[in-house]
C-alpha cells in the first residue's frame, strides 16, 4: 500500500491526529509522530516520537528530513497560529517533504464569518506558495463537540437563528485523511469539505442530544449583541470571544450547511450522522 514511504503526523496527542496516527499503525504503516510533550505521545507499533512545536523550525527540519508525506493538523487556537503555521510550512519544504495534507476548515477564507477560517486560508496560501504537493481537507464542525455547546442549563445559546450546520465525525475526518495520505499523488492538488450527512440547525441538534441523554435540551437564540455579553465574563481575550461568537454566526450566514459527498468518496461508506456520533459519547461520560 506505502511502499518505502515515510510519513509523519502532527498533532498526535489530540483526538483528531491520534485517530489517524491509530490507524495507520493498525494498518502497519510506519510513522514519526511530531509532539510538543513526548511523555504525551501515544505507544504505537512502528512510530517513532520527535519532539517539534510548529513554530521551532531548526526541530521541525531535524524531526522532517527523510520524511515524504505529512499530516498537518493545525496548532491549537493563538494570535500568531498563522504564524506558525508558516513556520511549520516552510520547515517542511526546507526538510524536503514532498506531500502536505493539511487539516482546514469549510469555506476557509480572507472574509470568511468565522474568524479563524480566515486563519485556515492563510494557511492554504502560504501552503499553495511553497511548491509543495499539498491536500486540503476542510472540515465542518465537529460532530463529537456538539455536547460541549450545551450550557450547564439544558441550552445551547448563540446568534446561528435558523442557519444550518453540517456536522462532521472525528472519525469520518481521520478515515478520509488516512484515505489521502494513503494514497497521496491520487490526491495532490485536491480540497475535499469535509460534511456529515444532514444539515441541521441548532434545534435539531439539541433535539438530538436530547434523545441521546434522555433530558430536555433546547436552542435559545441570542442576538449578536446578546452573545457577547453572556461571554462578557468569561477570562479570555477578546479574539477567542470573536472566534465563539462566529461560529453561530457563520451558521447564520448558511457558511456551514453544505452537505457534500466528500467522506463518502474518499473512505467508500457515508458520513456517520449526529445520531451516531453522541451514542457513542453518551456511554462513556455527561457533559453537563
Amino acid at each position: 500500500m506505502t511502499g518505502d514511504t515515510t510519513f509523519a503526523i502532527t498533532g498526535a496527542t489530540g483526538r483528531l491526529g491520534g485517530r489517524v496516527a491509530r490507524r495507520l499503525a493498525a494498518g502497519g504503516v510506519r510513522q514519526t509522530l511530531l509532539v510538543r510533550d513526548p511523555a504525551r505521545a501515544p505507544d504505537l507499533a512502528g512510530a517513532a516520537v520527535a519532539t517539534a512545536g510548529f513554530g521551532d523550525g531548526d526541530a521541525v527540519r531535524r524531526a522532517l528530513r527523510g520524511i515524504d508525506r505529512v499530516l498537518m493538523v493545525s496548532a491549537a487556537e493563538t494570535p500568531d497560529r498563522v504564524e506558525a503555521h508558516r513556520s511549520f510550512v516552510d520547515a517542511a519544504t526546507e526538510a524536503g517533504v514532498r506531500h502536505l495534507v493539511y487539516v482546514s476548515f469549510l469555506g476557509a477564507a480572507p472574509d470568511a464569518t468565522f474568524t479563524l477560517a480566515r486563519d485556515h486560508w492563510a494557511t492554504e496560501e502560504h501552503i499553495r506558495a511553497s511548491g509543495l504537493d499539498f491536500t486540503f481537507l476542510r472540515d465542518n464542525l465537529y460532530a463529537d463537540f456538539t455536547p460541549d455547546l450545551v450550557g450547564a442549563d439544558g441550552a445551547i445559546r448563540g446568534p446561528a437563528g435558523d442557519g444550518r450546520v453540517a456536522v462532521v465525525a472525528q472519525d469520518d475526518i481521520a478515515d478520509a485523511a488516512t484515505a489521502v495520505l494513503t494514497a497521496a499523488p491520487a490526491h495532490a492538488g485536491a480540497t475535499y469539505d469535509l460534511t456529515g450527512p444532514r444539515s441541521l440547525t441548532l434545534a435539531e441538534v439539541a433535539a438530538v442530544l436530547s434523545r441521546a441523554w434522555g433530558r430536555s435540551i433546547t436552542y435559545q437564540p441570542e442576538t449578536v449583541a446578546e452573545a457577547y455579553r453572556s461571554r462578557a465574563s468569561s477570562d479570555v481575550p477578546d479574539w477567542q470571544v470573536d472566534a465563539w461568537v462566529s461560529t453561530y454566526t457563520a451558521i447564520a450566514a448558511g457558511e456551514l450547511e453544505a452537505v457534500g459527498d466528500a467522506v463518502e468518496v474518499l473512505t467508500g461508506r457515508p458520513a456517520t450522522p449526529l445520531e451516531a456520533v453522541v451514542s457513542s459519547i453518551v456511554r462513556t461520560r455527561q457533559p453537563w
